[in-house]
């Protein structure tokens, strides 16, 4: 039976990593290998920088990337992306204990913001620091998230920036930090397969497109983010 190697960057909660090793993404991919008639590996990427990713698919690491991957013009010249199976944003995360003035990005005048090497918020974050709107920006390596999160709570780092959903789930257990923005930008998140891998691509959109169809997709959305639809911007926080 062929098995499909698939490239994950571990803790993404609520993608990956959450208890016993579940999570959306992992759902995503145990319906779609079941589809094609195949069985899925989970192969964890451990760069420090989330780009390197992309490189395990030119180097023959893994078949595809399922990482809660943003869709970008620069990631389009390392990959071919599937449609959408999930569109979201950027979110803040701040001690509200700390700095409960702090609501959203217009409140970050002086303030540093966190983000991890590679990430979709990183030049989001730089814009903000370019147009005189906050101090600095503090890039993390992306496997040190906990880390900077934790560095809200001793002023190490003043506000955070993430994907929302991803966000939401690891602010859960640190006292006083919370999420107090979201819906930042707006971005497709979609599985990746190698540049000339047409064959793999197809396979996998047909296979995509039938769990929509049949209520597979809306079903695993709603168990890990509260509600069905694939724009999680138009849902109610």
């Amino acid at each position: 039976m062929e098995t499909l190697r698939v490239g994950a960057a571990f803790p993404d909660p609520p993608f990956n990593g959450m208890p016993d090793n579940t999570g959306l993404d992992i759902d995503l991919m145990t319906a779609l290998v079941e589809k094609l008639g195949a069985t899925v590996e989970f192969v964890p990427y451990e760069g420090a920088d989330f780009n390197g990713i992309f490189d395990g698919l030119t180097a023959g690491t893994y078949d595809c990337i399922t990482a809660g991957t943003t869709v970008t013009p620069e990631r389009e010249k390392l990959a071919n992306f599937l449609p959408p199976y999930l569109i979201s944003g950027q979110s803040l995360a701040v001690d509200i204990t700390r700095l409960s003035n702090v609501r959203s990005i217009d409140d970050l005048d002086g303030l540093t913001i966190g983000v991890q090497q590679g990430n979709t918020s990183q030049p989001i974050a730089e814009r903000l620091v370019a147009q005189g709107r906050a101090a600095a920006v503090r890039v993390y390596d992306y496997g040190s998230i906990r880390a900077a999160l934790t560095d809200l709570t001793t002023g190490e780092c003043d506000a955070f920036m993430k994907l929302a959903p991803v966000l939401t789930e690891l602010v859960k257990p640190i006292p006083g930090v919370d999420v107090v923005q979201r819906g930042i930008s707006v971005e497709d998140i979609a599985i990746a397969v190698a540049p000339g891998d047409q064959k793999l691509l197809g396979r996998l959109t047909v296979a995509q497109a039938e769990l929509e169809d049949d209520g597979t997709l809306q079903r695993i959305r709603a168990k890990w983010l509260g509600n069905p639809y694939a724009d999680q911007n138009l849902a109610v926080h």
